[in-house]
């Protein structure tokens, strides 16, 4: 392919000029300096609430790696996820952003294999989330200033990731493999056995705790199926305990250990029935604790955070100026920001079944407005039935055994409003709308929430598939990102994509890891380049431009 700067239109001048004098803000096209950009390690769980860990309580389980972390870690007693469920909470920490105000609440846009017991309503269809003009997953912003990004394993954006998000995302991705031992890096590893799926599917194996010495919460009967599942539930926690302590191992034995700031959190409360999934704080509420050599060792905070904080706070601590698409409040590093007031959460379609509920939480007491009241708490997630719990407590309920706490999971109605102290009513059981005592506390979080939509949006209040074809112009499939525009003049290319908000990805070799375009870059007359656009939510460009770099034609 050969560039001539003879047959440049007036659209690609115009391009050209962008690309060579705009580009990126100078916050991201610095160069790096190694010792001022720490590397970021965040090691996640999935589908626990804090309680199992020894350094938040304990429910019968031994967490001795955690329980040591956290006496050397900021420990977060108020940190909550924006969903009880993993894929809306992943959109919400990769972007910044709420999922209802990007289109990503519904459980979960890109569909499963063939052979997933997992049903979609009527008239589906997968998609990515089209993400806003300008917005980005915060990873990309990390590898603009040089940081080794890398993710291992699992995504769950609700969007298929652009290749300029991640150095690696695999099941070997690791800051190990980053090429140059001085390359700053931030390195996500997710652990998956406290996932609720490692209930069945390792029913088999052989337990660490012994069911009678496990806390059975007050949402199931005290009886041999719950203790026995939970000490399931537990032993798989113990053995996440284990995977942690193997990774901080690795830091250590390479002398990184003392100066890496460390997440650790899990992605939303307990993968449990009557947890997951619900916006009451045992599905919203995680771990979080936080080493680094700034902050003291084994103090505690109650700061609010939401998962929408996570991605601000990085880049403040990465030294990136916060972009404007972030809706979150960093929480550390010199971009802090004051102390939040409230945290939000939401529920919208799970699988199958269709609902729309939100949640606004001062720490203390948590607001809920239930927008469908007449479907019920239960919903008949089909994946959810391999849990022999979830069998044995719908058993019961046919049966009238359950106590009212318990039973009222299975009400066919919701009221429109639910208010709790969850300081005194840690399960959330006590509803106080009605209770005069708590009408000024009710007419504020009433208000909190609606400012909240007010300001962000909500896009669950549209049908979702209506949504995804204003997103696709009308058409049933969605938009492909325009190919590339590649320039070269006086030894320098510059890149280009006629879709808005493209990301833009280059290579000078097939086994090279795609680079994220910023700015124009020297190439000399018969290089190899291969570039690539892809807006979030659109088809990236079909096929990734292969081209001999030559010289100008005069």
């Amino acid at each position: 392919m050969k560039i001539s700067s003879l047959r440049i239109n007036s659209l690609v001048l115009a391009l050209c000029y962008l690309f060579f004098s705009c580009s990126e803000p100078e916050e991201q096209k610095m160069e790096i300096d190694y010792p001022t950009h720490p590397n970021i390690v965040w090691i996640v769980n999935e589908d626990m609430s804090p309680e199992h860990l020894g350094a938040y309580g304990g429910t019968g389980g031994k967490t001795p790696v955690l329980d040591q972390f956290a006496t050397e870690s900021l420990k977060y007693t108020n940190a909550f996820s924006t969903a009880g469920v993993c894929a809306p909470s992943r959109a919400a920490i990769i972007t910044g952003a709420y999922q209802t105000s990007i289109g990503a609440h519904n459980m979960r846009t890109l569909g499963m294999s063939a052979n997933a017991l997992d049903a979609y309503p009527e008239g589906f269809k997968s998609y990515s989330t089209v993400l806003p003009d300008g917005m980005k997953g915060f990873p990309e912003y990390l590898r603009m200033i040089g940081y080794y990004t890398t993710n291992n394993s699992k995504q769950d954006y609700q969007f298929v990731a652009p290749k300029t998000m991640w150095d690696e995302s695999s099941n070997n991705a690791h800051w190990k493999n980053r090429p140059d031992p001085n390359q700053p890096f931030f390195s996500i590893f997710n652990l998956t056995i406290s996932h609720e799926s490692q209930v069945w599917a390792r029913a088999d194996e052989p337990l660490l705790v012994d069911p009678a010495d496990v806390t059975v919460p007050p949402v199931y009967p005290d009886d041999s199926i719950s203790r026995h599942t939970m000490a399931r539930f537990i032993t798989n926690v113990m053995r996440m305990d284990t995977q942690v302590g193997e990774i901080i191992q690795e830091l250590k034995d390479a002398g990184l250990y003392e100066n890496t700031i460390i997440f650790y959190y899990s992605d939303h409360g307990d993968g449990m029935p009557y947890f997951k999934r619900e916006l009451y704080d045992r599905g919203l509420k995680i771990p979080l604790l936080i080493k680094a050599p700034f902050l003291e060792p084994g103090s505690v905070t109650d700061e609010l955070v939401s998962f929408v904080d996570f991605a601000p706070t990085v880049l403040s601590l990465a030294g990136i100026k916060i972009p404007p698409s972030m809706q979150g409040q960093p929480f550390l590093g010199p971009q802090k920001s004051a102390p939040r007031k409230y945290v939000y959460a939401a529920r919208d379609r799970m699988d199958s079944e269709v609902d729309r509920v939100r949640a606004v939480s001062d720490g203390r007491y948590k607001y809920i407005r239930n927008y469908m009241i007449n479907q019920p708490n239960y919903q008949n997630i089909r994946y959810r039935l391999n849990n022999p719990l979830m069998v044995h407590l719908l058993e019961l309920h046919e049966q009238g055994q359950l106590t009212p706490d318990q039973e009222r999971w299975f009400d066919e109605t919701k009221p429109k409003e639910e208010l709790y102290d969850t300081q005194v009513d840690p399960w959330e059981f006590n509803n106080l709308v009605g209770n005069p005592e708590y009408d000024a506390k009710l007419e504020e979080m009433r208000k909190a929430h609606l400012d909240w939509i007010n300001y962000y949006g909500d896009l669950g209040a549209k049908p979702e598939m209506e949504m995804v074809k204003e997103w696709w112009g009308g058409k049933d499939t969605a938009p492909v990102t325009e190919e590339p525009i590649v320039l070269f003049e006086d030894g320098l290319v510059a890149l280009g994509s006629g879709t808005p908000s493209a990301s833009i990805g280059y290579k000078k070799s097939s086994k090279d890891v795609w680079s994220v375009y910023q700015e124009p870059f020297e190439a000399a007359a018969g290089d190899s380049l291969y570039v690539l656009a892809h807006r979030i939510g659109y088809e990236p460009s079909e096929k990734a431009i292969v081209l001999k770099v030559e010289e100008v034609e005069e």
